[in-house]
């Protein structure tokens, strides 16, 4: 037997509230929110915007026209008025110094502040080593100088190619005022001593 299913009447469900109600509730809640925090002042806030300090400008053209230099500097030309004094001893003396200033480094009267030690090197990495270290030298303010050559008894003829690689290196530097052959005690054929600007 089928069964009777009744629907619920509207008697029986409980109330609704009336939708004027929630908006009455929504603005007596904003009204009472508005009335709490009548007396507050807003806050204001003072920020201090610090900008922030660029780096120093990096010269880069005039590092680049510095490295340029240096290296044109260092060719591989034929020695410039290359100076001999006493015997085939080499020696360089820059126009406008006094011979005085050559006769006291062949004497030893400078005292010797920083070595360069070209053994085992080829070509490019001995001009490149010279380079870097006149370079130090001078920013160090060392004034006299050693620069051990080798005597070139591992080269091919046993000729001192490095040696007079080295002369016309120095001799086309600025800063070089005069170089001359080391002393015995300070390796003699092998080495040379220069005196740099101040």
């Amino acid at each position: 037997m089928p069964r009777n299913i009744s629907t619920p009447s509207r008697d029986s469900l409980p109330p609704s509230k009336p939708r004027g109600k929630a908006a009455a509730d929504t603005e007596s809640a904003h009204a009472l929110f508005q009335a709490a925090v009548a007396d507050v002042v807003p806050l204001t806030f003072d920020r201090i915007h610090h900008e922030p300090v660029p780096p120093p400008p990096i010269p880069r053209q005039r590092l680049r026209d510095e490295h340029t230099a240096l290296r044109e500097s260092l060719s591989d030309r034929d020695p410039l008025a290359l100076a001999l004094e006493g015997g085939d001893e080499p020696a360089y003396l820059r126009p406008g110094m006094s011979p005085r200033v050559l006769r006291d480094l062949r004497r030893g009267r400078w005292v010797v502040q920083a070595e360069l030690d070209l053994h085992g090197m080829n070509r490019d990495e001995a001009r490149h080593q010279v380079a870097s270290f006149l370079a130090e030298c001078l920013a160090r303010r060392r004034r006299c100088v050693r620069i051990v050559h080798g005597k070139g008894l591992g080269s091919p003829g046993r000729i001192p190619v490095l040696k007079h690689l080295v002369l016309s290196w120095l001799a086309q530097r600025k800063e070089v005022l005069a170089y001359c052959q080391a002393r015995s005690a300070d390796g003699g054929a092998g080495a040379l001593i220069a005196l740099l600007a101040g």
